[in-house]
């Protein structure tokens, strides 16, 4: 998984970065085909700190955002969305396969 985190308006500290690995790894426990992810942690103002990822899984992309007054509090939720988001994309390639049942008539 080839993973970039990068920030606006704020200094990426390795605790941060870190922090964001150890998370993002927990996504590949539903889907190993999660081919990159891009974080960006964005301050907008003192009280809104902002966490927005997209992902590359095999054909499409995902993406989610948070805002939230603490940036590990918006990392958390942002994974939480994503987690959930892959767990729908992986339902969904399931789902869409076909039987080798015949259908009856």
């Amino acid at each position: 998984m080839n993973l970039t985190v990068t920030g606006h308006h704020v200094d990426v500290t390795s605790s941060m970065r870190n922090y964001v690995t150890d998370k993002m790894e927990r996504l590949q426990r539903h889907s190993d085909k999660v081919f990159g992810v891009h974080v960006i942690l964005t301050v907008e103002e003192k009280s809104r700190q902002k966490a927005e990822a997209t992902i590359q899984v095999s054909g499409t992309k995902l993406y989610a955002d948070t805002t939230e007054p603490d940036m590990y509090a918006a990392i958390d939720l942002l994974t939480d969305k994503l987690d959930r988001q892959l767990i729908r994309h992986k339902e969904k390639l399931k789902s869409h396969r076909r039987t080798s049942e015949p259908v009856p008539e």
